[in-house]
């Protein structure tokens, strides 16, 4: 997770302040001031009484979603930060439901804090669903190949791999993780089993005198 994605976050919360929904004012007004003030607690790092107000506001009126959807994920930043990792998977969740839209993002930043907490299993179905929505971005492939290599699953590590090298030959990760991988299935190789030693024949009986 960097600091321009929460720098991103602040930056449209503060927007929100001074100018959300000014052309709804007058059709929901009560939706409008409680939308403020959420942003507002939220420019004060106050997340849980933002949250709180911009639930309400987002049931009185659902265009606020995105406003909510973008407090969550603030949340969910600071309480991984904080190394409270359940907290911020609870809340990326809810920003996902809220806004399929920003799942790239959304995402990408829960996958960063299931790596974090090894549940490898959450972290490739992230990653699988980023690459299907990116199937560009070398850098999801390189993260579920190396998924895969410590769920001691090569064959798939390696398809991955070969996908990355095809893109960047020199991609140092993708190389290093090509030796390893090539080693570990030659040890599951097993050996050809030497050919059985020939049986040697009987004699052939001689003939007896008469």
């Amino acid at each position: 997770m960097n600091r321009s994605f929460a720098f991103i976050l602040i930056a449209a919360l503060a927007l929100c302040a001074s100018q959300v929904c000014q052309a709804a004012e007058k059709k929901n007004p009560e939706a409008n001031k409680l939308a403020r003030e959420g942003a507002e607690a939220a420019k004060s790092q106050d997340f849980d009484k933002a949250v709180d107000l911009l639930k309400k506001a987002t049931a009185m009126d659902h265009k606020y979603a995105d406003e909510l959807s973008a407090v969550y994920q603030q949340r969910g930043y600071a309480a991984a930060n904080d190394q409270r990792y359940g907290d911020a998977i609870t809340d990326y969740n809810e920003a996902l439901k809220l806004t399929p839209d920003q799942a790239p993002r959304i995402h990408e930043q829960r996958a960063a804090v299931e790596m974090k907490i090894q549940d490898y299993d959450q972290a490739l179905s992230d990653y699988s669903e980023l690459i299907k929505l990116k199937p560009n971005e070398i850098k999801y492939v390189n993260y579920r190949a190396y998924i895969y290599e410590i769920k001691n699953d090569l064959q798939n590590s390696m398809a991955d791999n070969e996908k990355i090298l095809k893109v960047d030959s020199n991609n140092q990760d993708a190389k290093a993780r090509k030796q390893r991988l090539e080693q570990k299935i030659a040890e599951r190789t097993p050996l050809t089993p030497p050919p059985r030693s020939p049986t040697a024949s009987p004699a052939p009986k001689g003939k007896k005198k008469p």
